[in-house]
């Protein structure tokens, strides 16, 4: 069996999870026989290619001569949307955008006969351009190779997905990490909703990655039932060499790693911690990464009065994430909307006692994670001073957490997304 995978970030090139996943996710189908050509917008060509082979968008000249967005689409039938289309860009670059738009400034999309488009891969102002003509090459790359099913992640890849089945007939798996309802609650961009609705109903089958976000993608976006299938996440720690730590600090460390944005609940961190070091001042805390909120965050910190036991270190990535769960004496994810989530697996590998929020995916595979609420700051703070304080309980809570996380495998997770591909497949 043959797949073409779309994607927009591979390892080591990444920003978030996605890219993760899809690495993890393509080991495993290569373990269970399966081929996966993966095209990404933007390939740097140290990509580890023993399980894929790489296509990548920006060496791929297109066939069609388009001179709109609008030509395209209507080639293949298929409704655009507003360029506004944007989560990950920051609220200046947002505004700077809308305003260029208003006046008229935006270049008129255009892809000429042979012509190679030089994606930058990158979550940046031009990102529904550069959505768009990802969909362009998606349709040449379809029509020269050669597969039996389409696979498209997340909402950036979902009109590249439509394009390769309607140039080949094709069947298509559409691959819901995260939606709209996640990134922005329910003041949602309208326009994203309408993508992602899309390649929902585009889809012969439509996999997500927990039962949570598979019932934001019945009740909220109308799909059928039957065509939505949940595979959990795995982790994937083979290859990693040992990484040493000393610790500059005698205080024991709690760490948050992830987006400063509401969907992670940065706010409820905060908070709790501020009620933990009434009760365990011999602590500090550590806020790893970036997001719109983190100004915020840092304002709030500072208006509590516990800057000097407040530690923010911007982005991390690769072995810098690892070093940090090394530094720490708890993990805490208290998201308020979290489809899956695999750092706190990631933690858990590192002998980190986790505390995640119940309004997670990852909560349904994990038993010896200390789960609550994400808005109950006080069952948050307890959970913290508890692992601090009671030895016997973070014990506990590390032992029987590596071995439930040793479990989850992404040969596993592989072979039912292969069946996923069996029955779209036989559908058509």
């Amino acid at each position: 069996m043959k797949v073409l995978m779309f994607g927009w970030e591979f390892p080591p090139h990444i920003a978030g999870g996605l890219g993760t996943a899809c690495y993890g996710m393509t080991k495993g189908l290569a373990h269970n026989g399966v081929e996966v050509l993966f095209v990404m917008p933007s390939a740097s060509g140290d990509e580890d290619q023993s399980s894929v082979r790489i296509i990548n968008a920006s060496d791929v000249e297109v066939y069609d001569t388009c001179r709109s967005v609008d030509e395209f689409m209507s080639k293949v039938n298929f409704l655009i949307v507003g360029s506004n289309m944007m989560p990950y860009v920051d609220p200046e670059c947002f505004s700077d955008l809308i305003d260029k738009q208003e006046k008229g400034e935006n270049e008129e999309f255009k892809v000429s006969f042979r012509q190679k488009y030089k994606f930058s891969g990158k979550y940046g102002k031009n990102l529904m351009e550069e959505v768009s003509r990802y969909a362009v090459v998606a349709a040449t790359i379809a029509r020269d190779n050669q597969f039996d099913v389409i696979h498209a992640h997340d909402w950036l890849t979902y009109l590249a997905g439509i394009a390769a089945k309607r140039v080949t007939g094709k069947p298509l798996v559409i691959h819901v990490h995260a939606t709209e309802f996640d990134r922005s609650g329910e003041n949602i961009n309208t326009e994203v909703f309408k993508l992602e609705q899309m390649g929902m109903q585009e889809a012969d089958k439509v996999i997500t990655v927990s039962n949570l976000t598979r019932n934001i993608v019945i009740n909220k976006y109308g799909i059928n039932p039957d065509k939505v299938i949940t595979v959990h996440n795995a982790v994937d720690f083979s290859g990693r060499s040992d990484l040493s730590v000393q610790r500059g600090v005698k205080e024991k460390v709690i760490t948050f790693l992830g987006r400063i944005t509401f969907q992670k609940g940065p706010e409820y961190f905060i908070e709790a911690a501020n009620k933990v070091l009434k009760m365990y001042p011999n602590v500090r805390f550590v806020m790893a990464g970036s997001g719109d909120l983190m100004n915020r965050s840092i304002r709030r910190v500072a208006k509590l009065g516990i800057s000097d036991r407040f530690h923010f270190t911007g982005f991390l990535r690769g072995d810098d994430v690892r070093r940090m769960f090394l530094y720490s004496d708890v993990y805490v994810m208290p998201s308020v909307s979290e489809p899956f989530g695999i750092s706190p697996l990631e933690a858990m590998k590192s002998n980190v006692p986790t505390i995640i929020s119940k309004q997670s995916g990852v909560a349904e595979v994990l038993k010896y994670a200390i789960k609550m609420d994400f808005w109950d700051i006080d069952a948050l703070a307890d959970a913290m001073y508890g692992l601090l304080a009671y030895p016997a309980l973070s014990d506990m809570a590390i032992k029987s957490g590596l071995d439930e996380v040793n479990a989850l495998k992404w040969d596993n997770a592989a072979a039912k997304v292969k069946n996923v591909y069996t029955a779209a497949i036989s559908s058509k």
